[in-house]
């Protein structure tokens, strides 16, 4: 039971009138107070008794894309054996609350609400939990009871299908040859002499035929390609709210598309690194991600990829329109020497383009539909 701040007013009110009438002999003042406690009685008299109700949630899909319509059912069954008066039942949505009529029922019959809510922006939305209150018209007491638990609907941020555009920057499904020498891998390298213990399987018995002596082969190190991105998530790095909705779909986009060719990703965004198990979750974790004035800047981008991903091969930073070209190369500073970078700058309304230095590739992002263009061009 809850009693709002009027209902406590109320109660103050009523002592006083009761303790200073009976101490100064004003009748009034002591009618006012027995008016106001036999007003607060009868508040909490309407806050008695408890309606026995079996109430489902069901959202018919927990993940929706941004723009959709998600649409929920509330299913109110009467498990009493006597027939439920009327009441009356809240559903937080968010920061927002629907209050929702419930007729009286007869035993085991069922009253269904059907809902929609608005999915315009990116987030994660807490649906419920569902709860029936009782209270007084005035507002002064109320009771409350939960029927269920929150659930949690993930509007995830909008994606562009990139297909083969990004085939050549992410590719390299064999792995990439590095300087490191192994006596077991995929690249043939050279030839050496035999060594007590070295597996004969890798004997070169042309070359042993030909000189006399054991020759075994030698190979190059590879590895698998890695991908890592990183999102700048302090609002400095952002002119308006819209340049951080194109990073985050820029970086989900990416993201959907590396798991979708079985390729090695790791996401980092916001205090940690994001899912990356499968699409659904990635997206997930993008949903909820927001601006934080303590989040990374680009200018601590590169040393965060190092820090978390050392063995990282390809890295794409994404940030606004904010950063200049020096905060950009200073983000990638870091970076271990060999690693393919792209620093992809959102910027509304922008031309798309890219520059290439070496290994660093700055490009800059007008729209989301302007991605597989700007992707075609850095690896063309």
């Amino acid at each position: 039971m809850r009693i709002s701040g009027v209902g406590w007013g109320c109660v103050l009110v009523a002592l006083l009138g009761l303790v200073l009438g009976r101490v100064l002999g004003w009748v009034e003042l002591a009618a006012l107070g027995a008016g106001l406690g036999g007003v607060l009685v009868a508040c909490l008299l309407m806050t008695v008794g408890r309606a026995r109700y079996a109430v489902t949630l069901d959202m018919a899909d927990n993940r929706v894309k941004i723009g959709e319509r998600a649409v929920g059912r509330i299913e109110i069954r009467n498990a009493a054996r006597r027939r439920s008066l009327p009441s009356r039942l809240e559903l937080p949505v968010g920061a927002g609350l629907a209050e929702l009529a419930i007729p009286s029922l007869a035993p085991d019959a069922t009253h269904d609400e059907l809902f929609a809510i608005p999915t315009a922006r990116r987030a994660v939305v807490v649906v419920g939990p569902v709860r029936s209150v009782r209270g007084d018209p005035l507002g002064i007491a109320r009771r409350s009871v939960l029927w269920t638990r929150p659930v949690d609907l993930y509007v995830h941020p909008a994606l562009v299908a990139l297909g083969g555009a990004s085939a050549g920057l992410l590719r390299d499904l064999e792995g990439q040859s590095t300087r490191d020498l192994s006596d077991s891998d995929m690249s043939f390298h050279a030839l050496r002499d035999y060594v007590a213990g070295d597996d004969r399987r890798y004997i070169h018995w042309r070359t042993t035929a030909r000189r006399g002596k054991l020759m075994v082969k030698q190979f190059e190190d590879t590895r698998r390609t890695q991908t890592v991105l990183a999102l700048a998530t302090s609002p400095g790095d952002y002119a308006d709210d819209d340049e951080f909705e194109i990073a985050v779909s820029t970086v989900a986009s990416i993201g959907v598309q590396t798991l979708r060719d079985e390729r090695d990703l790791a996401v980092l965004a916001g205090p940690g690194s994001l899912r990356v198990n499968t699409p659904p979750l990635l997206l997930d974790d993008c949903s909820g991600l927001e601006q934080d004035p303590t989040g990374a800047d680009v200018t601590l981008l590169g040393r965060r990829v190092v820090r978390e991903t050392p063995q990282c091969s390809v890295a794409v930073l994404v940030t606004g329109s904010v950063p200049t070209d020096g905060d950009l190369r200073l983000g990638t500073r870091h970076l271990p020497a060999g690693t393919r970078t792209l620093v992809v700058r959102c910027e509304l309304g922008a031309e798309v383009s890219v520059r290439t230095q070496g290994q660093l590739t700055l490009g800059t992002l007008g729209s989301l539909d302007d991605l597989p263009r700007l992707l075609r061009r850095v690896v063309s």
